[in-house]
C-alpha cells in the first residue's frame, strides 16, 4: 500500500527536512505541500536542495487542503497546530512536529506556552523507557503522534535509563546544550543572523524558561521520578545543525560504577539509533549530522559524585523529523528503519 502524505510548513526547517526524508520512503508519495505567506510558490523555491520533489507547488495551509490524505504532518510554529487538528478528523493518521499536543499538562502549557491547551498526543520517542516498556509499544496503531522537542528528547533519551534504573538522583540535573540555530525555524530574528553567530556562542533562555524543561520533567516522570529539577542552558553556536547536550546528575547513594554503565547498555544495547559510545569515547555532532543517530557517552566522576551524559543529535533529523517519521512507521506496522539512516554525513 502506498500512502498518500501532505506536509504543512514545507517551506520551513522541520519540513523540509520531513520531505527529505519522506522521499526516499518506499511506502509513501508526497502529494501536497502546503505555506502561509509562500503559498503559491514552487516548493524548491524555498527548498532547492529537494531537486526530486521540484515539481511540488506550495499550497495555501487550511484544513480542505490537508483533508483527504492518509497522513498529515503538521510543521508549524508552536500554538498554530491546534487551529487544524480537530478539523482532521477524517485523517487516518496526524504527526505535530510542533509542541501543541506534547504536554499532558495544562498548567505546564499555560507556564511556557500560553493560549489554548490542546490534547496530548502519543509522544513520539520510540527508544524513551516510559513506565518500564519502551514508548514504542505505545506508538504501535497510533493515529495521533506528537513529535518530541529536539532539546527535550536529547536531554531526555540521556538520563531516563539511569532514573528508571535508580542509579541516578533527579533533584539536582544540570543540562547544557550547544546547539544550531535551525531549530529556531526560519523566521528573521536579529539574534540568528550569521553575523552574530559566527565567531560567538550565545546562551539563551536562561533561568528556567525554556520551553522544553516541562516537556523533560514529563519523560523523567514517565521514567519514575517523582520531582525532578532540571537546570536547562542551552547555547547557541554558529553550526546550521546539531546538539550537544552535556548533562549531569548526582550519583544515588550506593549505586556501583557497573551498575551505572550497565543502566544504559540495557536501555539501547539493542537499539539501532541510540547508541553508547565504549568507555572513554565521545560525540561529536559532525558524526550525526544528516542521521537519524542520537551518539551518547557516560562518565562516572566520582570526585564529584555525579554522573555526566554527553549526547549528540542532529536536531532535524532524529530530534524531529527522523523521530517523526521512524514513529510514524511503527504506527502503520512498517520497518522502523525505513527511509532513515544512522550514517552521518562527513566531512
Amino acid at each position: 500500500m502506498t500512502y498518500s502524505v501532505a506536509v504543512s510548513g514545507a517551506s520551513g526547517y522541520a519540513g523540509g527536512e520531513i520531505l527529505r526524508l519522506l522521499a526516499n520512503h518506499p511506502d509513501v508519495e508526497i502529494t501536497t505541500v502546503t505555506a502561509h505567506s509562500n503559498a503559491g510558490d514552487p516548493l524548491v523555491a524555498h527548498q532547492p536542495h529537494l531537486r526530486g520533489l521540484r515539481h511540488l507547488e506550495l499550497q495555501p495551509t487550511t484544513p480542505e487542503v490537508l483533508a483527504g490524505h492518509d497522513i498529515v504532518f503538521l510543521a508549524l510554529p508552536h500554538g498554530q497546530s491546534g487551529q487544524y487538528t480537530d478539523a482532521l478528523d477524517s485523517v487516518d493518521l496526524v504527526i505535530d512536529a510542533g509542541a501543541d499536543h506534547r504536554l499532558t499538562s495544562s498548567a505546564a502549557w499555560d507556564q511556557f506556552y500560553g493560549g489554548e491547551f490542546h490534547t496530548p498526543w502519543t509522544y513520539g520517542v520510540p527508544e524513551l523507557l516510559v513506565d518500564g516498556v519502551k514508548q514504542r509499544e505505545n506508538l504501535v496503531g497510533a493515529t495521533r503522534i506528537a513529535a518530541p522537542g529536539c532539546n527535550a528528547s536529547t536531554v531526555s533519551l540521556s538520563l531516563v535509563p539511569g532514573v528508571a534504573a535508580g542509579v541516578i538522583e533527579t533533584d539536582d540535573i544540570v543540562s547544557v546544550l550547544a546547539v544550531g540555530p535551525s531549530g529556531a525555524g526560519k523566521s528573521l530574528k536579529t539574534h540568528l543572523l550569521g553575523a552574530e553567530l559566527i565567531g560567538s556562542a550565545n546562551p539563551y533562555a536562561v533561568g528556567g524558561t525554556h520551553r522544553h524543561i516541562p516537556e523533560i520533567q514529563q519523560a523523567l516522570r514517565g521514567a519514575g521520578a517523582t520531582d525532578p529539577r532540571v537546570s536547562f542552558t542551552p547555547v547557541l553556536v554558529p553550526m546550521a545543525r546539531g546538539i550537544l547536550a552535556t548533562t549531569t546528575a548526582r550519583i544515588a547513594p550506593g549505586a556501583t560504577d557497573a551498575e551505572i554503565r550497565a543502566a544504559w547498555e540495557s536501555a539501547y544495547g539493542d537499539e539501532t539509533f541510540v547508541q553508547l559510545l565504549p568507555e572513554g569515547s565521545h560525540p561529536r555532532t559532525a558524526d550525526v549530522t544528516g542521521a537519524n543517530t542520537a551518539l551518547m557517552s557516560v562518565t562516572i566522576d566520582r570526585a564529584a559524585n555525579r554522573v555526566i551524559i554527553v549526547a549528540a543529535v542532529d536536531n532535524l533529523a532524529k530530534g524531529t523529523a527522523g523521530a517523526a517519521i521512524q514513529s510514524m512507521n511503527i504506527a502503520l506496522g512498517l520497518e522502523e528503519t525505513t527511509a532513515l539512516t544512522m550514517n552521518g554525513v562527513a566531512p
